[in-house]
């Protein structure tokens, strides 16, 4: 193998038998995963009822999730069995695309959803008129589009770059890892991927903030029972919103921060906690809080009753 041709995956050296309870217990978080999202997906489309804009965006995350996962999962689970941990460039990129096409996925669908709530509390009127199929349908696709287009060119970029090393300090391949590892100046890169964290990061979380500023004003001069009902439609989605924003930060500040010293452990955890947690406690959040999705889920698990 020429150096650079293929990565490897340094933290899964001298794991010994411990590698099997990390195989066990990732195993089991995958399933976990692929089964509370499944659910969710096949108790909105079995649902007529449930074919509204706020259950539709529900359903995508869910897709979403599997995708990510998908990504992650199987690879990270066949590292921990296998003796050699390596994984060749096409791959690598591939890898990285996909599992931060999950990321920014996830904020534009969340960004959908803040204006969502939004239109439902401020403009309620108006909604059916606003948040139609056709602006739904559009509004998905194009904010799915986005980040997968400029995540490719970022990924066709670094596959230019000449390779100094080949050993990933990660669990599954990051591109701004791989890129430290050129021989090369990556100013190109570095520029696109700031131009990327603005597009899929900054710019939605600035869009859903202003959705929230917005409702918070409309809340204060109505009356009570108005602000109970708003603030049970929006827990949902902003318990989602919080918990995968504060994996996104973990993520990135250890990825971004050379001297942040954390024991191997931790480090690991923080850095897969977008990858873990919001895929299965994003089910269990909307299963919990919205009674027609614990309903529909209930007669999927148990038809008879």
């Amino acid at each position: 193998m020429e150096n650079g041709t293929y990565f490897y995956f340094m933290l899964f050296e001298n794991l010994g038998y411990i590698r099997y309870g990390f195989f066990s217990l990732g195993f089991i978080l995958y399933c976990a995963i692929i089964l509370f999202n499944v659910l969710i997906m096949l108790a909105i489309f079995l649902e007529r009822t449930l074919h509204q804009p706020m259950y539709i965006l529900i359903l995508c995350l869910s897709v979403n999730s599997v995708f990510g996962t998908a990504g992650f999962f199987p690879r990270v689970l066949t590292d921990l069995l296998s003796d050699t941990h390596s994984i060749s460039l096409e791959a690598c990129f591939l890898q990285s695309i996909v599992i931060f096409m999950y990321a920014a996925n996830e904020y534009m669908i969340l960004m959908i959803m803040a204006f969502d709530r939004f239109v439902a509390i401020c403009k309620p009127l108006r909604y059916h008129n606003i948040i139609t199929p056709r602006f739904l349908t559009v509004s998905v696709v194009i904010n799915l589009a986005c980040p997968m287009i400029l995540l490719a060119i970022n990924g066709f970029l670094s596959t230019k770059l000449k390779m100094c090393g080949n050993k990933l300090f990660k669990v599954y391949c990051h591109n701004y890892e791989v890129v430290k590892l050129s021989c090369e100046k990556s100013i190109i890169n570095n520029v696109f991927g700031l131009v990327i964290l603005i597009t899929t990061t900054i710019i939605p979380l600035s869009l859903i903030l202003y959705s929230y500023v917005k409702i918070i004003i409309i809340c204060q001069r109505s009356s009570a029972q108005f602000k109970s009902k708003a603030f049970q439609t929006c827990i949902p989605h902003i318990v989602v919103l919080l918990n995968f924003s504060i994996a996104i930060i973990s993520e990135v500040t250890l990825s971004r921060i050379v001297n942040l010293e954390l024991p191997t452990g931790m480090s690991v955890f923080l850095s897969l906690e977008f990858l873990i947690i919001p895929p299965i406690l994003n089910p269990l959040v909307y299963a919990l809080n919205l009674p027609d999705i614990r309903k529909k889920i209930i007669c999927l698990i148990n038809p008879f009753r």
